[in-house]
Order: C-alpha cells, then structure tokens, then sequence
C-alpha cells in the first residue's frame, strides 16, 4: 500500500539503517543541502512554504522535521538581489570560528531570468544570515550562477557552483553549463584566486548538468555528484565524476555505476521519480539528501526528501 501523501509537513520515523532511500519529508522541500553539527543534521531548502530559505533538522538522520515558519535568509537583500529574489538550493558550511555561512542563489536585480551566487553569514547555524553586499559569482553574459555548495578540504574552503547556461537556450541551440570551483579564504566569503571549471554536459546529459555537491573519501578521492536533464522531467538523475586532485581532471562514472540514482529505482515507499539536487556529508559512513517528485509522477505536487547512508570507496559511490 502507498504510502498516504501528507497536505503538510510531515516527520517520517525510520526504525531501520538506510539502506534503501527512504522519504524523510513528504513536503515540497526541493534542493535540499545538508550540514552535520554538533546537535544533528541540518537541510537546507529552495524558497517554499512561505519562507525563503526552508530549514530542515534530524538529531539522527533518519527522523526530519520541516522547521514550520522559520526562514534561514529572510532579508533584507544587498542591491544586487531583484525585489523578488527567489532563493534556490542555498547550502550552509560552518567556519573555524563556529559561525556559519550560506551560499545561495538568488535572481539577480534587472534580469529576472537570471540567477547569481550570493554569501551570507550568522552565528547560528539556523541564521537568520545576513546576506553580504556583493555576490560571490554573477556571470549574467554566460546565464547566472545557481546551485552553490561549499567544502572544507582539510582547512582549504571552496565554494562549487553551475554557470546557468541553459538559462540562454533557445530553440535549436544549447550552451555550455560548466560545473566551476571558486577557491574561498577561510571566512567562507572572500575569493582566493580565479574559479575553474571541474567539468560540462557532454551527450548522456541532455541540455545541461548542475546542483554539484563534493565529498572526499578515505583514500583521498574526491567525490562530484550533480544532476543530468531537466528538473522537472523524469529524465533528471543523480550522477557523480571522481578525481584525485580537486582541480581535476575529473572523470564522469559510467555504467554500471552511473547514475547513481535515476527515475525507477527502489526506495522504501516505492519507485523514484526524477531524483535530483543531492547533497553528501562524509563521516564513518557518507550520507545524501536528495529530491524526487512527491507524487512519483511530476511537479504537481513538489518535490519530497530522500535520504540515504552511502560509501566512498575505491572511486565509486554506493548506497549501502
């Protein structure tokens, strides 16, 4: 029997491990980040349920619950952000001293169509942040900048992020959607060096790749996941490339291994549907966040959460 689909959020208690992806939040929560700290798991969502910023928390990564009416960036916005700044897949990473910043992206002031990446800051890992005064990538010739995530490298800080070439597309044509790395200084904000693109769309891609997250594993392999497709088809997936060095080059995972998640696949209330917008942290063993449609069908009725446990190991991703 499928599970009853709930008119508000919800907390879904999971007894077992997480071997398979089980919905932890049957609500429209797309994009979800996610961030351990001292007290849990923290996600972080696009603008819906009234706020701009959706905050999620776990004390243990298998019972969530949607903070009902908090938002995590509530304003006000610096120049550059449009009247409506329409927040996407803002991520938070906490900084040395044991505040917090935030990377979003948010509609960029004169061109509705296109989104840039933008910082902000609070000593509370649950904000509210206050955004800073400039962006941190606003490539608006190119399409925007959306889906920012940072990572801690052993004490050097990055922030990755999609160049929003699709957002250019017309009819019979298809721009480049690169995935770039921005080295940051150790307050979370401040560039350190020019971004460089990890990596493009190719064939298997469809128009584009974004919503990039990084992890490291054990042996020194780095980990990029990111979606292939649109967002709002079945098409839409969760792949991942591997490197030995941040910088690159990369190396997409190909089959068997890829993609990692893909419409069809078993999760504990059924099949997924257009997975996508994941987000890992590492540990003893990883975990991943992600979106999928909450019908099992189509954006009709938004996108849930997933999550899952997973391994790092031997340049390849699995969930275990």
């Amino acid at each position: 029997m499928s599970k009853p689909l709930l008119a508000a959020a919800a907390a879904l208690s999971i007894q077992s491990t997480l071997a398979i992806p089980h919905r932890v939040l049957d609500t429209n929560f797309p994009d979800p980040s996610l961030i351990k700290t001292h007290d849990g798991f923290y996600s972080f969502a696009t603008s819906g349920n009234g706020v701009n910023a959706q905050i999620a928390f776990s004390s243990d990564f298998t019972t969530w619950e949607l903070q009902k009416g908090k938002d995590a960036l509530p304003g006000p916005f610096p120049e550059w952000v449009a009247e409506k700044p329409s927040i996407w897949a803002p991520d938070v990473a906490e900084l040395d001293d044991g505040s917090f910043v935030m990377y979003f992206s948010a509609t960029a002031k004169g061109n509705s169509s296109k989104h840039c990446v933008g910082t902000a800051t609070a000593r509370s890992v649950t904000g509210p942040y206050t955004p800073n005064d400039k962006p941190l990538a606003c490539p608006i010739e190119k399409g925007g900048a959306i889906d920012p995530a940072g990572f801690n490298d052993g004490g050097k800080r990055y922030v990755v992020y999609k160049v929003d070439g699709n957002s250019l597309n017309k009819k019979g044509s298809t721009h480049p959607t690169p995935l770039m790395l921005q080295p940051v200084k150790s307050d979370g904000v401040t560039p350190d060096g020019e971004a460089i693109q990890l990596l493009d769309r190719d064939s298997n891609d469809g128009p584009l790749i974004e919503a990039p997250s990084l992890a490291k594993g054990k042996d020194g392999t780095y980990y990029l996941s990111f979606s292939s497709n649109m967002y709002n088809t079945k098409k839409y997936d969760v792949s991942y490339a591997t490197a030995k060095n941040i910088k690159g080059p990369w190396t997409k995972a190909s089959d068997p291994n890829a993609p990692l998640l893909k419409s069809g696949d078993s999760a504990e209330d059924g099949k997924l549907a257009g997975p996508g917008g994941s987000s890992f942290v590492e540990g003893g063993k990883g975990k991943i966040l992600f979106h999928a449609f909450r019908n099992g069908e189509d954006m009709k009725q938004g996108r849930a959460v997933w999550a899952a446990d997973i391994v790092l190991d031997g340049g390849k991703i699995r969930i275990s």
